[in-house]
């Protein structure tokens, strides 16, 4: 009696596995090359495969995250460190102390006020001290002042301070070919005063930036007349704190 011939095994997998396979296998190769361009110990490593564990089934068990502080402090991107240059107090006392003398002898109270507050001294040029309304040229007239404080700022005792020049506005709506919006005019009038502490008083550009703030940043309400006019003005601030980054090369 011939016997029955067994039926063709079928086995067969869901479609999708397909797909599931090659992405586990284009994920592995994202962590290899990863893993191939960084330089990293085998403490850290681990760290980092143990924060993928349970994460979208590619590894099993495990945790979601990481309880291993500063994992990513293994990758080269994250080698560097910040430290703050802070100023002196005194110092700024001693600069408060003198361009207030220069505006009481010049008789300019009322047109620049002189501030200390928690980001540096702020030398304050009220409504349209520096500049015509709607306007971005320095006026003839302040140059004198503003000679004065390129001077100071660049003498040796002042000469390592950052310096950062802040402009702003009201919140009234200016539409010219030139300026937009009041972000290009408090930008155009911070940079122009920040060019001239760099052509005229021959300051580093290093030391210098340029802030625009538009309407953002008022002082004062912008309901009244005389609200307007205290947010209409440039401040320029010594700063007193200052972040610098350095990197960490691996050699000594």
């Amino acid at each position: 009696m011939a016997k029955d011939k067994c039926p063709e095994c079928k086995c067969s997998v869901p479609e999708y596995m397909a797909t599931y396979g090659d992405l586990v296998t284009l994920l592995m190769c994202f962590f290899v090359l990863l893993f191939a361009f960084s330089s990293i110990d085998a403490q850290k490593f681990e760290a980092v495969m143990e924060s993928f564990q349970g994460s979208a089934g590619v590894l099993e068990g495990g945790k979601s995250l990481s309880e291993a502080p500063f994992v990513f402090d293994a990758m080269p991107e994250s080698t560097e460190s910040s430290k703050e240059t802070v100023v002196d107090q005194n110092k700024l006392e001693e600069l408060k102390k003198q361009v207030e003398q220069y505006i009481n002898d010049n008789q300019m109270q009322a047109e620049v006020d002189v501030q200390l507050e928690a980001k540096g001294l702020v030398i304050r040029f009220k409504d349209n001290v520096l500049f015509d309304s709607g306007s971005a040229e320095i006026k003839t007239a302040s140059y004198d002042i503003l000679d004065f404080l390129g001077e100071l700022l660049d003498s040796a005792e002042f000469i390592n301070e950052q310096i950062r020049v802040e402009g702003h506005t009201d919140n009234v709506p200016i539409r010219t070919s030139l300026y937009p919006t009041n972000w290009e005019l408090s930008t155009h009038r911070a940079s122009n005063v920040v060019k001239f502490f760099i052509e005229r008083s021959k300051m580093l550009p290093d030391r210098l930036s340029a802030s625009g703030y538009s309407e953002y940043h008022p002082i004062a309400t912008n309901e009244t007349v005389e609200g307007r006019a205290a947010n209409r003005r440039v401040d320029i601030v010594v700063i007193k704190s200052v972040e610098e980054s350095t990197t960490d090369t691996g050699g000594q």
